[in-house]
Protein backbone atom coordinates (compact mmCIF):
# COMPACT_ATOMS: atom_id res chain seq x y z
CA UNK A 1 0.00 0.00 0.00
CA UNK A 2 1.66 3.39 -0.91
CA UNK A 3 1.42 6.50 1.52
CA UNK A 4 1.21 9.86 1.08
CA UNK A 5 1.87 12.87 2.97
CA UNK A 6 0.59 16.45 2.81
CA UNK A 7 1.93 19.29 1.76
CA UNK A 8 1.50 23.13 0.97
CA UNK A 9 2.52 25.50 -1.85
CA UNK A 10 2.36 29.25 -1.86
CA UNK A 11 0.94 30.55 -5.15
CA UNK A 12 0.93 34.36 -4.71
CA UNK A 13 -1.37 34.94 -1.56
CA UNK A 14 -2.80 31.54 -1.81
CA UNK A 15 -1.41 28.53 0.01
CA UNK A 16 -2.35 24.97 -2.13
CA UNK A 17 -2.61 22.31 0.09
CA UNK A 18 -2.65 18.65 -0.49
CA UNK A 19 -2.45 14.94 -0.24
CA UNK A 20 0.43 12.89 -2.51
CA UNK A 21 -0.90 9.56 -3.42
CA UNK A 22 1.38 6.86 -4.92
CA UNK A 23 0.58 8.07 -8.19
CA UNK A 24 -0.14 11.58 -8.13
CA UNK A 25 -1.11 14.46 -5.74
CA UNK A 26 -4.56 15.72 -4.89
CA UNK A 27 -5.52 19.39 -4.28
CA UNK A 28 -8.14 19.55 -1.77
CA UNK A 29 -8.14 22.60 0.19
CA UNK A 30 -6.65 26.40 -0.15
CA UNK A 31 -5.53 28.45 3.01
CA UNK A 32 -5.82 31.98 2.91
CA UNK A 33 -3.22 34.01 4.81
CA UNK A 34 -5.16 34.20 7.39
CA UNK A 35 -5.08 30.45 7.97
CA UNK A 36 -9.01 29.60 7.17
CA UNK A 37 -9.39 26.24 5.07
CA UNK A 38 -11.54 26.21 2.19
CA UNK A 39 -12.51 24.21 -0.53
CA UNK A 40 -11.33 25.23 -4.41
CA UNK A 41 -13.78 24.65 -6.92
CA UNK A 42 -13.57 21.61 -9.09
CA UNK A 43 -12.18 23.34 -12.15
CA UNK A 44 -9.26 24.69 -10.35
CA UNK A 45 -7.95 21.91 -8.37
CA UNK A 46 -8.50 19.21 -11.46
CA UNK A 47 -4.74 20.09 -12.80
CA UNK A 48 -3.80 18.05 -10.12
CA UNK A 49 -4.88 14.83 -11.54
CA UNK A 50 -5.71 15.49 -15.21
CA UNK A 51 -9.46 13.68 -14.34
CA UNK A 52 -13.06 15.51 -15.61
CA UNK A 53 -15.77 14.52 -13.34
CA UNK A 54 -18.92 13.08 -14.83
CA UNK A 55 -21.30 15.23 -12.62
CA UNK A 56 -19.67 18.72 -11.57
CA UNK A 57 -20.85 20.33 -7.94
CA UNK A 58 -23.22 23.00 -8.85
CA UNK A 59 -21.88 25.40 -6.23
CA UNK A 60 -25.22 27.97 -6.52
CA UNK A 61 -27.62 25.71 -5.82
CA UNK A 62 -29.52 26.97 -3.02
CA UNK A 63 -28.93 30.86 -5.00
CA UNK A 64 -26.78 32.35 -2.06
CA UNK A 65 -23.70 32.53 -3.93
CA UNK A 66 -22.59 35.75 -2.58
CA UNK A 67 -21.56 37.30 -6.02
CA UNK A 68 -25.18 36.07 -7.44
CA UNK A 69 -26.47 38.21 -4.31
CA UNK A 70 -25.04 41.63 -5.56
CA UNK A 71 -27.44 43.79 -7.54
CA UNK A 72 -25.92 43.98 -11.07
CA UNK A 73 -24.89 47.61 -10.63
CA UNK A 74 -22.94 47.12 -8.06
CA UNK A 75 -20.79 45.13 -10.00
CA UNK A 76 -18.99 48.28 -11.54
CA UNK A 77 -17.88 48.89 -8.68
CA UNK A 78 -13.75 49.50 -8.25
CA UNK A 79 -11.61 46.03 -7.27
CA UNK A 80 -11.20 46.57 -3.20
CA UNK A 81 -15.25 48.10 -2.74
CA UNK A 82 -16.29 44.57 -4.53
CA UNK A 83 -14.40 42.83 -2.70
CA UNK A 84 -15.61 44.39 0.38
CA UNK A 85 -18.93 44.13 -0.83
CA UNK A 86 -18.67 40.35 -1.47
CA UNK A 87 -17.03 39.76 1.75
CA UNK A 88 -20.49 41.43 3.86
CA UNK A 89 -22.10 39.00 1.84
CA UNK A 90 -20.44 35.59 2.79
CA UNK A 91 -21.98 33.29 5.40
CA UNK A 92 -19.54 32.21 8.11
CA UNK A 93 -21.50 29.71 10.21
CA UNK A 94 -22.29 26.20 8.89
CA UNK A 95 -26.19 24.97 9.44
CA UNK A 96 -26.67 21.56 10.66
CA UNK A 97 -30.07 20.08 9.86
CA UNK A 98 -30.88 16.57 11.90
CA UNK A 99 -33.59 14.68 10.51
CA UNK A 100 -35.59 11.94 12.34
CA UNK A 101 -37.81 9.59 10.77
CA UNK A 102 -41.19 8.91 13.06
CA UNK A 103 -41.62 6.23 15.38
CA UNK A 104 -43.34 2.63 14.03
CA UNK A 105 -46.65 3.43 13.65
CA UNK A 106 -50.23 1.88 12.79
CA UNK A 107 -49.88 1.14 9.29
CA UNK A 108 -53.90 -0.29 9.26
CA UNK A 109 -55.01 2.67 10.01
CA UNK A 110 -57.22 4.09 7.41
CA UNK A 111 -56.87 7.82 8.37
CA UNK A 112 -54.08 10.20 9.13
CA UNK A 113 -55.63 9.93 12.68
CA UNK A 114 -55.59 6.21 13.01
CA UNK A 115 -51.99 5.35 11.83
CA UNK A 116 -50.59 6.67 15.47
CA UNK A 117 -47.49 5.36 17.09
CA UNK A 118 -47.29 1.51 17.89
CA UNK A 119 -45.92 0.51 21.63
CA UNK A 120 -42.59 0.20 19.77
CA UNK A 121 -42.88 3.28 17.92
CA UNK A 122 -42.98 5.17 21.25
CA UNK A 123 -39.88 3.71 22.46
CA UNK A 124 -38.00 4.15 19.09
CA UNK A 125 -38.64 8.29 19.51
CA UNK A 126 -37.85 7.81 23.52
CA UNK A 127 -34.59 5.98 22.61
CA UNK A 128 -33.84 8.86 19.89
CA UNK A 129 -34.95 11.47 21.98
CA UNK A 130 -32.54 10.60 24.65
CA UNK A 131 -29.81 10.27 21.69
CA UNK A 132 -30.22 13.83 21.03
CA UNK A 133 -30.20 14.92 24.56
CA UNK A 134 -26.67 12.77 24.90
CA UNK A 135 -25.29 14.59 21.48
CA UNK A 136 -26.14 18.05 23.32
CA UNK A 137 -26.06 20.55 20.54
CA UNK A 138 -27.33 23.62 21.14
CA UNK A 139 -30.65 22.95 19.01
CA UNK A 140 -32.30 26.03 17.71
CA UNK A 141 -35.80 24.42 16.75
CA UNK A 142 -37.72 21.16 16.23
CA UNK A 143 -40.12 20.86 13.50
CA UNK A 144 -42.25 18.46 12.95
CA UNK A 145 -44.61 17.25 10.17
CA UNK A 146 -48.24 17.97 10.61
CA UNK A 147 -49.34 13.66 10.07
CA UNK A 148 -50.38 12.55 13.58
CA UNK A 149 -47.41 9.80 13.60
CA UNK A 150 -44.42 12.83 13.06
CA UNK A 151 -46.50 14.90 15.90
CA UNK A 152 -46.36 11.97 18.35
CA UNK A 153 -42.64 10.99 17.63
CA UNK A 154 -42.23 14.69 17.92
CA UNK A 155 -44.11 15.23 21.08
CA UNK A 156 -41.59 12.22 23.11
CA UNK A 157 -38.47 13.33 21.81
CA UNK A 158 -39.59 17.21 23.49
CA UNK A 159 -39.72 14.78 26.58
CA UNK A 160 -35.72 14.78 26.79
CA UNK A 161 -34.90 18.29 25.36
CA UNK A 162 -37.80 20.46 26.76
CA UNK A 163 -35.98 24.09 26.10
CA UNK A 164 -35.76 23.53 22.20
CA UNK A 165 -38.63 25.52 20.62
CA UNK A 166 -41.22 23.80 18.37
CA UNK A 167 -42.53 23.98 15.21
CA UNK A 168 -44.87 21.97 12.78
CA UNK A 169 -44.91 22.33 9.19
CA UNK A 170 -47.60 20.82 6.63
CA UNK A 171 -44.75 20.19 3.70
CA UNK A 172 -42.59 18.25 5.95
CA UNK A 173 -45.95 15.51 4.95
CA UNK A 174 -45.15 12.28 3.60
CA UNK A 175 -46.01 11.99 -0.40
CA UNK A 176 -44.46 10.82 -3.48
CA UNK A 177 -41.90 13.25 -4.13
CA UNK A 178 -40.75 11.78 -7.82
CA UNK A 179 -40.96 8.82 -9.65
CA UNK A 180 -38.24 6.36 -8.92
CA UNK A 181 -35.70 4.99 -11.09
CA UNK A 182 -35.61 1.87 -11.42
CA UNK A 183 -39.77 1.87 -11.29
CA UNK A 184 -41.37 0.01 -8.65
CA UNK A 185 -43.87 -2.87 -9.17
CA UNK A 186 -47.29 -0.81 -7.93
CA UNK A 187 -48.46 1.77 -10.04
CA UNK A 188 -49.25 5.60 -8.45
CA UNK A 189 -51.08 8.25 -11.05
CA UNK A 190 -49.35 10.63 -11.84
CA UNK A 191 -50.88 13.47 -10.57
CA UNK A 192 -49.85 12.00 -7.28
CA UNK A 193 -45.83 12.82 -8.03
CA UNK A 194 -47.40 15.71 -9.38
CA UNK A 195 -48.49 17.18 -6.50
CA UNK A 196 -46.88 15.99 -3.52
CA UNK A 197 -43.53 16.58 -5.49
CA UNK A 198 -44.22 20.09 -6.10
CA UNK A 199 -44.45 20.58 -1.95
CA UNK A 200 -41.59 18.16 -1.14
CA UNK A 201 -39.83 20.55 -3.64
CA UNK A 202 -40.12 23.80 -2.10
CA UNK A 203 -39.73 22.38 1.28
CA UNK A 204 -36.46 21.13 0.17
CA UNK A 205 -36.20 25.13 -0.76
CA UNK A 206 -37.37 25.95 2.55
CA UNK A 207 -34.95 24.36 5.01
CA UNK A 208 -31.75 23.74 3.15
CA UNK A 209 -29.20 26.47 2.03
CA UNK A 210 -26.39 28.14 4.14
CA UNK A 211 -26.30 30.15 6.54
CA UNK A 212 -27.26 33.45 6.80
CA UNK A 213 -24.49 36.12 6.41
CA UNK A 214 -25.43 37.18 10.05
CA UNK A 215 -25.52 34.20 11.64
CA UNK A 216 -22.37 34.18 13.82
CA UNK A 217 -22.72 30.75 15.53
CA UNK A 218 -23.50 27.14 13.47
CA UNK A 219 -27.11 26.20 13.83
CA UNK A 220 -28.49 22.71 14.70
CA UNK A 221 -31.93 22.15 13.42
CA UNK A 222 -34.52 18.70 13.94
CA UNK A 223 -36.70 17.91 11.38
CA UNK A 224 -38.77 15.48 12.02
CA UNK A 225 -40.98 13.93 8.87
CA UNK A 226 -41.01 11.04 6.66
CA UNK A 227 -38.71 8.57 5.06
CA UNK A 228 -39.76 9.32 1.47
CA UNK A 229 -39.25 13.00 1.85
CA UNK A 230 -35.60 12.33 3.76
CA UNK A 231 -34.45 10.26 1.65
CA UNK A 232 -35.66 12.86 -1.16
CA UNK A 233 -33.34 15.38 0.83
CA UNK A 234 -30.45 13.35 0.96
CA UNK A 235 -30.41 12.72 -2.89
CA UNK A 236 -31.16 17.04 -3.29
CA UNK A 237 -28.37 18.33 -0.94
CA UNK A 238 -25.84 15.67 -2.19
CA UNK A 239 -26.45 16.35 -5.91
CA UNK A 240 -27.89 12.95 -6.59
CA UNK A 241 -30.45 12.42 -9.03
CA UNK A 242 -33.38 12.88 -7.55
CA UNK A 243 -35.39 9.87 -8.86
CA UNK A 244 -32.70 7.24 -6.68
CA UNK A 245 -34.37 8.42 -3.44
CA UNK A 246 -35.86 5.03 -2.98
CA UNK A 247 -32.73 2.97 -3.50
CA UNK A 248 -32.59 4.65 0.02
CA UNK A 249 -33.78 2.73 3.23
CA UNK A 250 -34.43 4.07 6.55
CA UNK A 251 -35.59 2.80 10.04
CA UNK A 252 -38.15 4.27 12.29
CA UNK A 253 -36.51 7.08 14.64
CA UNK A 254 -33.21 7.08 12.75
CA UNK A 255 -30.93 9.87 12.21
CA UNK A 256 -29.81 11.48 8.87
CA UNK A 257 -27.87 14.26 9.25
CA UNK A 258 -26.72 16.77 6.73
CA UNK A 259 -24.42 20.18 7.28
CA UNK A 260 -24.53 23.24 4.77
CA UNK A 261 -21.05 24.78 5.23
CA UNK A 262 -20.27 28.52 4.41
CA UNK A 263 -19.38 27.54 1.19
CA UNK A 264 -22.35 26.06 0.20
CA UNK A 265 -21.04 22.26 -0.10
CA UNK A 266 -22.95 20.08 1.89
CA UNK A 267 -21.63 16.63 3.99
CA UNK A 268 -23.84 13.76 4.98
CA UNK A 269 -22.57 13.71 8.18
CA UNK A 270 -25.13 10.31 8.99
CA UNK A 271 -27.79 8.79 7.06
CA UNK A 272 -30.37 6.80 8.66
CA UNK A 273 -28.31 5.87 12.01
CA UNK A 274 -30.28 4.07 14.84
CA UNK A 275 -26.99 2.89 16.51
CA UNK A 276 -29.17 4.22 19.32
CA UNK A 277 -31.68 1.17 19.54
CA UNK A 278 -31.36 -2.46 20.69
CA UNK A 279 -31.81 -4.82 17.53
CA UNK A 280 -35.44 -5.87 19.15
CA UNK A 281 -36.48 -2.13 18.77
CA UNK A 282 -35.75 -1.71 15.35
CA UNK A 283 -38.09 -1.19 12.61
CA UNK A 284 -38.41 -0.11 8.90
CA UNK A 285 -41.75 -0.54 7.66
Amino acid sequence: MSTGFRYCLRVGKMVLCGVTTGVAAAAVVYKTNGGKEDFLPTAQASWTTGYTPSTKWEGNWDRREPESLLSPNKTELDGSEYSAQIQKLKPTATRHLILIRHGHYAIEGETDEKRVLTAQGREQAELTGKRLKELDYPYSIMINSSMTRAQETADIIAKSVPLVPRGVCNMLREGAPIPPEPPVGHWKPEIKFYEDGARIEAAFRKYFHRADPDQIKDSYEILVCHANVIRYFVCRAMQFPPEAWLRISLNHGSITWLAVRPSGRVSLRQLGDCGHMPPSKISSA
